[in-house]
């Protein structure tokens, strides 16, 4: 069973940055995809930012491409989420979500959909101010 938990959301001004981080437990890191998706009050879940490990490979949604950073540690088993000029639009619950690993042909598509991933965290909430 895998165990994911989200920190570091808060309340920011636009234009500021926040780093949001996932640890998970119960799998080896370099062996998943962990995704960032985020909900705002009446919209569906969106996919942000994902990282697949083994391969070295990061996607992002067009809605963060240049602010928002991916990233790893490998030893701590975490995902960092690095969020700059933040805007009152960024504001949403941000979950991570473990995705397993699939045949090669078939996960990148299945990297941006919520409904392919296996297990979530709790959710951490960011707030940007105007």
């Amino acid at each position: 069973q895998v165990q994911l938990v989200e920190s570091g959301g808060g309340l920011v001004q636009a234009g500021g940055s926040l780093r949001l981080s996932c640890a998970a437990s119960g799998r080896p890191f370099s062996s998943y995809v962990i995704g960032w998706f985020r909900q705002a009050p009446g919209k569906e879940r969106e996919f942000g930012a994902a990282i697949r490990w083994s391969a070295g490979s990061t996607y992002y949604a067009d809605s963060v491409k240049g602010r928002f950073a991916i990233s790893g540690d490998v030893a701590k088993n975490t995902v960092y989420l690095q969020m700059n000029n933040l805007t009152p639009e960024d504001t949403a619950v941000y979950y991570c979500a473990f995705l397993r690993s699939g045949p090669i042909a078939t996960m990148v598509p299945r990297i941006r959909r919520a409904n392919e991933y296996d297990y979530w965290g709790q959710g951490t909430q960011v707030t940007v101010s105007s």
